[in-house]
């Protein structure tokens, strides 16, 4: 993997976020697990798309051809916001990703993937009636979505990717045993239930399974929890 100095050191990963409201985007990068991936070596940076608009407004959306309501994000910002992040046009170790409702749901192997084969990451976040066509065609590597439903724009999308990414990378969790058995590990598993202290409250009791100290009993008993449907 690519190595970068910076504040925070040696960088074996980066993941940028263009969007037209970074301010709504650095928040969540600074905090809980994604500061501490910045502390581990993950660059992380909401990069503001305005600032590759070509005229004294910084505009970054125009009215649609065709006709049609609402506005239409334009290709030129992405174009050269992607440019400058990605100098060499083809670099295989960059993906380039735009969030939109008509792309396929992103899942855990694409997590997967993308964490073990990428060294830069670069989120495009759209608003309005959605990004000219264009940046699909000519910019982007693939199209992600996160559900069967609309948003305002891709910002939360781009931002439940990238940690799902995230805390993948080795050293960003503070037990790498945490990524064992999750839901999703395996395609159609899901993660067993977990309990703690109380071992009663409310009349609730915690399945005797678990207290009986029989590993193997436990263990199919998580086993089969896992093959439980969503």
């Amino acid at each position: 993997m690519w190595v970068e100095r910076g504040q925070q050191g040696l960088v074996f990963m980066r993941i940028s976020i263009i969007t037209i409201f970074p301010e709504a985007v650095r928040p969540y990068l600074d905090a809980s697990m994604m500061k501490r991936a910045q502390e581990a070596g993950v660059k992380l940076e909401a990069i503001n798309l305005r600032e590759f608009s070509t005229d004294r407004h910084r505009t970054t959306d125009d009215t649609p051809y065709g006709g049609g309501a609402g506005m239409v994000m334009k290709v030129e910002p992405f174009f050269r916001a992607v440019k400058k992040l990605k100098p060499f046009w083809k670099q295989k170790k960059t993906r380039v990703i735009l969030t939109a409702a008509f792309g396929k749901t992103f899942t855990q192997q694409d997590a997967k993937r993308l964490a073990a084969n990428y060294e830069h990451l670069i989120f495009l976040c759209g608003r309005y009636e959605g990004v000219d066509g264009r940046v699909e065609e000519h910019v982007v590597d693939e199209v992600f979505s996160i559900g069967d439903y609309v948003l305002t724009g891709g910002e939360l999308p781009a931002l439940v990717m990238a940690d799902a990414v995230v805390r993948l990378i080795p050293g960003v969790l503070g037990n790498e045993e945490t990524l064992h058995d999750e839901s999703y590990d395996e395609p159609g598993k899901l993660e067993y239930p977990q309990y703690t202290k109380p071992e009663t409250f409310h009349g609730w009791s915690v399945p005797e399974v678990l207290l009986s100290g029989d590993h193997k009993k436990i263990a199919r008993w998580r086993e089969e929890q896992r093959k439980r449907s969503g």
